[in-house]
């Protein structure tokens, strides 16, 4: 047998949800937990849902040996046991559906062709060996062709992708989204990346091994891991009664540095706490217990707080203009700031102010300049012009490392700039650099830029990473991709703001006289895992405020004040009259 690369084979998916329900052995528990299966590593769901496929049939045609095997990839508890009987006994042995995960929307339609079985599948997504989202199935890999050959008289697949395939409603009913957290070039800070896991009761397990297997490729220079190559579970995750998650984890090599350990905990922390049972963890390479940082038994999965994606200094203040001063607080109480920014009307139509709430950059009235000043400061200070010339600035954006991020929407479309240390450097970004750009953010942590990009067919919304070295230096992007699926492609749109450290919100227009469209989008640019319905909000809807630190609201600013978009009651927090501009920091 000749095994094919998927992208060789050009990969296809293929789902079959009513046929499933047919073919197969539907039941739903009536009492009892779910229970694990540990098939091949995979484990349960937790939908309470029970779906055990039908093995072969005797004397099935290719075709319908090629359809069954597609249905019996729809196991409840997620597992491959019974489709890998639709496979020859080396198919079974060598078939390794973990590299890629491909959904198809619609169930395809196997085409027999001999001893090959076709399958066409339009509109199909894929995603890595990580199950982190890569996006539509390209063209050229929509067709796929199953090979068959008879062993022991019985039809059975011989060769075939290397791919889990299975329809998309399946996939989001048994797959949730998390994140696994990874430091930036400079170790200074978290950088959460979304993938997909299998739904159930072993998640600790199942996050840690999704860690231990590192970033995506084509990350280098976005993210890193401190958690070394080559590292096991030696067995699953155990949580005790107090919420200890025991970490037994084996490989070549010694112990790590204590600077690696503590990053390497960082990384577990932030990614563990996802499981609220998990309190707190206690690791242990190839049988010996690490040393945990202060001595202590096990580290809190609240610790590494120093490297928080949102800042771990970040102000959680409002701050906004009123009348052309100045002013930050929260909704019910916004004061003019110290020092000339809060004294002095500067002709400011838009600000961004520092993560630590220390600084202003401003666009000037006329868009063409951006000013700076310190907050608290006193009387006599100045506000300086760090970037003059331009031609249409947009809001300007700050991360971690004190960059302001500027965006200059020229004759000739988008300039991309940041400063830094006084200097104004340009930054390419493919797909976004000279397109027509109608609002910009930056994350936090440095590493995502998210852009409105206006065209003839209406507005999308793209994301690139920003790539840097170890010494924090900024040195690329890598070519923008299109997030927001979730987001209506026929509504123009208004506003974006971050949601959280891997989400955003979306405001279309209003979609009545007095309501307006929110949505939610992830930056890996997967459709919601959840009721993908937009959320609306009464009354006209101006702006987004929103922040990645999970405990800040967003609000939609209208002309009577502030609504908290999550809220269900939408009540208005009125605003002192002149609020013209609202954000928080970054």
């Amino acid at each position: 047998m000749t095994r094919r690369p998927l992208a060789t084979l050009a990969p296809v998916l293929v789902s079959v949800v009513l046929a499933a329900l047919v073919s197969g052995c539907v039941r739903v528990p009536d009492s009892g937990p779910v229970v694990e299966t540990r098939s091949e590593g995979d484990v349960s769901s937790d939908t309470g849902f029970f779906y055990d496929p039908k093995p072969p049939q005797s004397g099935a045609a290719p075709a319908e040996i090629v359809r069954q095997f597609l249905i019996a990839m729809q196991a409840v508890p997620v597992s491959t046991k019974i489709a890998r009987e639709f496979l020859t006994e080396d198919a079974a042995a060598s078939w390794t559906p973990q590299r890629e995960t491909i959904t198809y929307p619609t169930p395809p339609t196997p085409t027999d062709i001999g001893q090959r079985v076709s399958i066409q599948l339009p509109g199909a997504n894929h995603l890595d060996s990580r199950r982190a989202w890569r996006g539509a199935l390209p063209r050229s890999q929509r067709t796929i062709t199953f090979d068959l050959t008879l062993e022991d008289g019985e039809w059975r697949i011989d060769d075939l992708p290397d791919a889990l395939i299975v329809p998309q409603d399946w996939f989001q009913r048994n797959f949730r989204q998390v994140s696994l957290y990874y430091f930036d070039p400079t170790a200074a800070i978290l950088t959460p990346e979304p993938v997909f896991v299998p739904r159930g009761d072993q998640l600790p397990s199942t996050l840690t091994q999704a860690l231990l297997a590192g970033p995506s490729p084509g990350l280098s220079q976005v993210i890193q891991s401190f958690i070394p190559a080559g590292l096991e579970i030696s067995v699953g995750v155990t949580i005790s009664d107090d919420g200890v998650a025991d970490i037994l984890l084996s490989g070549d090599g010694g112990q790590p540095s204590a600077d690696t350990i503590e990053k390497m905990l960082a990384q577990l922390a932030w990614t563990l706490r996802q499981e609220p049972t998990v309190k707190s963890i206690q690791l242990s390479f190839n049988g010996e217990p690490v040393p945990l940082p202060g001595g202590v038994s096990s580290y809190r999965v609240d610790g590494g707080a120093q490297y928080d994606p949102a800042g771990v200094q970040a102000s959680p203040l409002l701050y906004g203009l009123r009348r052309g001063i100045v002013v930050s607080g929260t909704p019910t109480g916004l004061e003019p700031v110290g020092g000339p920014l809060g004294e002095q009307e500067l002709g400011m139509r838009s600000i961004g102010v520092s993560l630590d709430g220390s600084s202003v950059a401003g666009i000037g009235a006329d868009g063409t300049s951006v000013l700076l000043g310190q907050l608290g400061s006193t009387s006599g200070a100045g506000v300086e012009t760090v970037v003059s010339g331009g031609q249409d600035f947009l809001k300007p954006a700050w991360d971690f490392a004190g960059r302001i991020w500027l965006v200059d929407r020229t004759t000739r479309g988008a300039r991309v700039s940041y400063v830094e240390d006084g200097a104004v450097r340009r930054l390419w970004v493919p797909g976004i650099s000279g397109e027509r750009v109608r609002a910009f953010l930056v994350s936090r942590d440095g590493s995502r830029l998210v852009a409105v990009i206006g065209g003839p067919d209406g507005d999308t919304l793209m994301l690139t990473r920003i790539e840097h070295r170890g010494t924090g230096k900024v040195v690329g992007a890598t070519r923008a991709m299109r997030i927001g699926a979730s987001v209506d492609s026929s509504l123009p749109i208004r506003a974006i703001s971050w949601r959280s450290a891997s989400s955003v919100v979306v405001l279309n227009p209003p979609v009545a006289t007095s309501s307006a469209s929110v949505a939610t989008a992830s930056v890996d640019g997967s459709p919601p895992n959840q009721d993908p319905s937009a959320i609306v909000v009464d009354g006209v809807v101006r702006a987004l405020v929103g922040s990645p630190a999970g405990d800040e609201p967003v609000f939609g600013l209208t002309r009577r004040g502030l609504i908290a978009v999550d809220n269900v009651e939408q009540r208005v927090v009125e605003l002192p009259r002149g609020t013209s501009h609202l954000v928080y920091v970054g």
